[in-house]
């Protein structure tokens, strides 16, 4: 490798537990995934009011402060190369810019992995993820439909551009969803744009199913929603259950769950629903989670649904189609040998997906950058 031969070292910018976001949990597993491979990982954390206790972290940045900002990138450059986790709402300046000048300060070579492609823009967003992927030696989507928008959408290299899937947890084996009232299953973070009331107004016309279904919501409400709203969604929709009559057969549940918790909720479900509202979602955890489970997953139209269920590991519904999302859930709810068939082309998805395969790919990307920088004249 160039006269480098050791696994390098990464420090990886981000938010980070105790953080509830699925920023956070990403790389959580991707530095877990990561040390397991012999990998010194150092973290360096957006701060957010809490302090962490986890191991690796070795600063925090304080969105704002010109200081700390700096000193962020002093971290990273203690590392051979720095992982940049990029969404718009975790870095302080304009649709997060401070982004920028942290890694235009950067001395060792960059990953950085964008969790969010938006179709259209605005001109300032745009600016902000070109410039990020300039000053980036790669950068990291999590699906080919992220790759083909951004190479179409954005002014950026596509040689720079690498697919590396979203990790996943594999479990031991794959069980079939146990007997009994089936359970039909939406889980994440809460807040507006998950379209759970599509779901609810679902229920309704399932209720003439022999052993109808219930519908559990299981999630938190997302620190930000609660911080500006407090549980008006959540309120909003256990009255709209109320109003159409379904609320014995709609359950909410608030508890925060370890990944082995998270199994066992994705084994005791039937099938699980991901109604989201948006139209431009090119990178989904809770849809990778729930193929790698081998539940059957039914969703709306969001291009990353769209690539994986694809395969047959589950059903996309148009957003605005109430009829295909009904029938979707009657025909999985009915016929065993549909959800055989998607459990077993789940299965056929899931080992790309595994987190020592997807660390694995990041420690030969990072191995080339530092190859790279040392070929470099």
């Amino acid at each position: 490798m160039q006269g480098f031969s050791h696994v390098p070292s990464v420090g990886i910018l981000s938010t980070y537990v105790p953080t509830v976001c699925g920023l956070a949990t990403f790389s959580a597993a991707l530095a877990d995934g990561l040390t397991a491979k012999g990998v010194d990982v150092s973290i360096v954390r957006i701060a957010d009011g809490t302090a962490s206790a986890a191991g690796g972290v070795v600063g925090e940045l304080v969105n704002g402060s010109a200081s700390s900002v700096a000193a962020a990138s002093e971290w990273l450059n203690l590392s051979d190369v720095a992982v940049i986790q990029h969404e718009y709402g975790i870095y302080g300046g304009t649709d997060g810019d401070e982004v920028v000048e942290i890694m235009g300060a950067l001395r060792v070579p960059s990953i950085v992995v964008l969790h969010t492609v938006l179709k259209d823009p605005a001109s300032h967003q745009r600016s902000v993820l070109e410039a990020v992927v300039a000053r980036a030696g790669r950068a990291v989507v999590m699906s080919a439909s992220a790759r083909t928008l951004l190479c179409a959408g954005y002014g950026i290299d596509p040689s720079k551009v690498t697919v590396i899937p979203h990790g996943a947890a594999l479990p031991a084996d794959i069980v079939p969803a146990p007997p009994g009232r089936p359970t039909i299953l939406t889980w994440g973070l809460l807040g507006p744009g998950k379209g759970v009331e599509r779901v609810i107004d679902a229920m309704a016309a399932l209720a003439d199913l022999p052993g109808p279904p219930r519908y559990l919501i299981a999630g938190r409400t997302h620190p930000k929603v609660l911080a500006t709203e407090g549980e008006a969604y959540r309120n909003g929709l256990i009255a709209h259950a109320q109003r159409l009559g379904v609320a014995d057969s709609v359950s909410f549940d608030p508890a925060y769950r370890t990944p082995q918790e998270l199994t066992a909720l994705l084994r005791g479900a039937a099938v699980v629903v991901l109604p989201y509202d948006s139209r431009d979602q090119v990178t989904s955890g809770v849809l990778i989670d729930s193929v790698a489970n081998g539940r059957p997953v039914i969703a709306t139209a969001f291009p990353h649904a769209v690539e994986v269920l694809g395969s047959g590991a589950g059903t996309v519904v148009g957003h605005d189609d109430p009829r295909a999302l009904v029938e979707a859930l009657r025909q999985l709810l009915t016929d065993p040998r549909t959800a055989d068939a998607m459990a077993s082309a789940a299965s056929h998805l899931a080992p790309a997906t595994a987190w020592p395969v997807v660390a694995d790919a990041y420690v030969e990307l990072a191995r080339h950058l530092v190859a790279e920088r040392l070929a470099a004249p």
